[in-house]
């Protein structure tokens, strides 16, 4: 639980002060120990967590696909006043949702602990966001998070080359050893008996003082059958569909712009968890390996035989790899 604040207004005002500049201190802020309603929480309040000062600034927006800039008021970029250094503070927010892949419905939760947790075991991991986590005075787990400056890795890959081809033959064997990397990650997190549950590519940024892409946002938790990494795998095939395409390569594109093309598509080539997206790429771009599209094909509505671990992925990504080099 967190202690009652030691610091007055004045004092937080001075200690601001200090961090910012004088010319920055608000004339008017709250002073917060309890995040229970994090609408409160609002520009220029002080959130106190066990005699730590954070000083909140903006909120962050949804990166997810169709939701872009849409603001997520439980996620606070804040400075830290005993440094000056910047966070990201995750509040608590229950909220669950269902999503069907391949006729499977499956149950989505947002879990603070699950995501507390996580940050714990990937403290040494250099893939991994970083932070750790604490209780507000009402009992709430908050995440207080390193702030990862750089963008995030899908904006880089969309904006590599001229052409498709010259991206990839030119820049894809990089971005390709940059996802066995990440996949290495999420097989790290596997071995540990967790999952990330929200594999998505806006979930990965490019750390640009380390130059390294870094998994963010372990929140979600979902209820699995059988296999306890479907969803995480299935998040992991939408992103190498997506790597391999320099984007996603759409079905109503290519009805308007290569009808050729789109007359040569089956059902059986689509994405398995979006129709509207071609995973089959190398009826697209034939001078993708067979063994790269291979790895595509598991997450393909045709699929007949998918990944039951991420040691399989890996070892065919290996195998991608290898040809690319040829």
């Amino acid at each position: 639980m967190s202690k009652p604040t030691t610091l007055t207004k004045e004092e937080i005002k001075a200690l601001i002060a200090r961090q910012a500049g004088i010319d920055r201190v608000p004339e008017k802020f709250n002073i917060i120990t309890d995040t229970t309603d994090f609408f409160r929480l609002e520009y220029g309040d002080v959130l106190v967590l066990d005699d730590r000062y954070y000083w909140i600034k903006r909120y962050e927006k949804e990166g997810r696909f169709g939701l872009d800039d849409e603001p997520k008021y439980w996620v606070r970029r804040a400075v830290d006043l005993s440094d000056n250094s910047l966070k990201i503070i995750k509040l608590v927010f229950h909220e669950e949702f269902e999503t069907n892949v391949a006729g499977v419905k499956i149950k989505c939760f947002r879990s603070p602990k699950k995501e507390a947790r996580i940050l714990d075991l990937v403290a040494e991991h250099p893939r991994f966001m970083h932070g750790f986590s604490l209780n507000d005075s009402a009992g709430n787990n908050i995440r207080i998070l390193e702030f990862i400056p750089g963008p995030r890795f899908d904006s880089i890959v969309e904006q590599s080359g001229d052409s498709h081809e010259e991206y990839f033959h030119s820049h894809f064997p990089t971005v390709l050893e940059q996802f066995i990397d990440l996949v290495k990650a999420i097989k790290f997190l596997h071995d540990h008996g967790e999952k990330h549950g929200d594999i998505r590519r806006d979930h990965i940024l490019f750390d640009r003082e380390r130059q390294i892409n870094r998994w963010i946002d372990f929140d979600y938790n979902y209820l699995h059958g059988e296999s306890m990494w479907s969803f995480d795998l299935v998040g992991l095939g939408n992103i190498i569909i997506f790597l391999a395409g320099r984007g996603d390569v759409l079905v109503g594109d290519l009805h308007r712009d290569q009808r050729a093309l789109f007359d040569t598509l089956w059902g059986e080539d689509l994405s398995i968890s979006y129709r509207n997206r071609v995973a089959n790429l190398k009826k697209i771009y034939p001078y993708i390996p067979d063994s790269l599209n291979r790895v595509l094909l598991h997450f393909s509505q045709g699929a007949e035989i998918y990944y039951e671990n991420t040691s399989q992925m890996l070892d065919d990504l290996a195998s991608a790899r290898a040809d690319l080099a040829v």
